[in-house]
C-alpha cells in the first residue's frame, strides 16, 4: 500500500523508516556510487531529511519498504534551488505551488509496481495539495523509467550525455495522465484516492500545508 507520512510521523513506522533509509544507502551509495554519506546505521540521509519533507512510501505486506520518494515545497530550501541552479542558468523555482521531488528509491526487491505506484502518489500529493507541478533532477536510467510509466518530465535543463546525463525537469498532472498511470500501475483511481485520504483525511488535505 502506499504511505504518505512527514517526517516526524516516521518513528511511528520503525521497520518501514529504517528500511527506507537503508534502501536509500544500498540504491544511491552502493549501486549507484553518489557521494552520499551512509551513518552506522547504515542510513542514507542528508540535510533535507531534517526540514519535516514528505515521504511518499510504497510499503510492502510485510510493512518493509519497497520504494519511496521525498517532497518539499520550493518555497523553502530544496535540493533543485541549492544545488543544481546552474541547470537552469542560476534561475531560482519558488512557489508554494511547486513541489521538489528527490531520493526516488527503488529497493532491489521492487517490482515495476512500486515504480508506477509512486507516480501516482505524486499525483495525488499534487491534486490534494493544490500543487500545480513537481520539479525534480534526474539521471539517465530515470528517463526509461519515467518513459516506461507515461509520465515524462519536460526539461528545463540539463548537462552531460548518457552515463553522465543530469537533467531539470517539471511534471504536471492531468486527470488523462492520473488515469493512464493508474491503469499501468494496476491500482484503481478510487484506491489511490483512499490511500491518501487514510493519511490526511477527505477535509483535511489543503490544511496540511505550510
Amino acid at each position: 500500500m502506499l504511505r504518505y507520512l512527514f517526517a516526524d510521523q516516521l518513528d511511528e513506522f520503525p521497520q518501514l523508516r529504517d528500511t527506507m533509509f537503508r534502501d536509500r544507502a544500498d540504491q544511491f551509495k552502493t549501486r549507484l556510487n553518489w557521494d552520499v554519506s551512509v551513518d552506522e546505521n547504515g542510513f542514507e540521509r542528508d540535510e533535507y531529511d531534517d526540514l519535516n519533507p514528505l515521504y511518499v512510501i510504497w510499503e510492502t505486506r510485510q510493512g518493509t519498504h519497497s520504494g519511496s520518494m521525498r517532497l518539499l515545497p520550493t518555497s523553502g530550501r530544496c535540493m533543485v534551488n541549492e544545488h543544481f541552479a546552474e541547470l537552469m542558468n542560476g534561475d531560482l523555482i519558488n512557489s508554494p505551488l511547486i513541489w521538489e521531488c528527490t531520493r526516488f528509491c527503488l529497493a532491489r526487491h521492487a517490482t515495476r509496481l512500486t515504480a508506477n505506484a509512486l507516480m501516482l502518489a505524486g499525483g495525488e500529493v499534487m491534486v490534494g495539495f493544490g500543487v500545480k507541478q513537481c520539479v525534480g533532477v534526474f539521471d539517465q536510467r530515470m528517463i526509461r523509467i519515467y518513459r516506461m510509466i507515461g509520465a515524462q518530465p519536460k526539461i528545463l535543463g540539463q548537462t552531460g550525455e548518457g552515463k553522465d546525463f543530469i537533467g531539470v525537469g517539471t511534471w504536471s498532472f492531468t486527470d488523462e495522465l492520473r488515469q493512464r498511470v493508474a491503469k499501468i500501475a494496476g491500482i484503481s483511481p478510487l484506491q489511490s484516492r483512499q490511500w491518501f485520504d487514510l493519511a490526511f483525511g477527505p477535509d483535511q488535505r489543503l490544511a496540511q500545508v505550510g
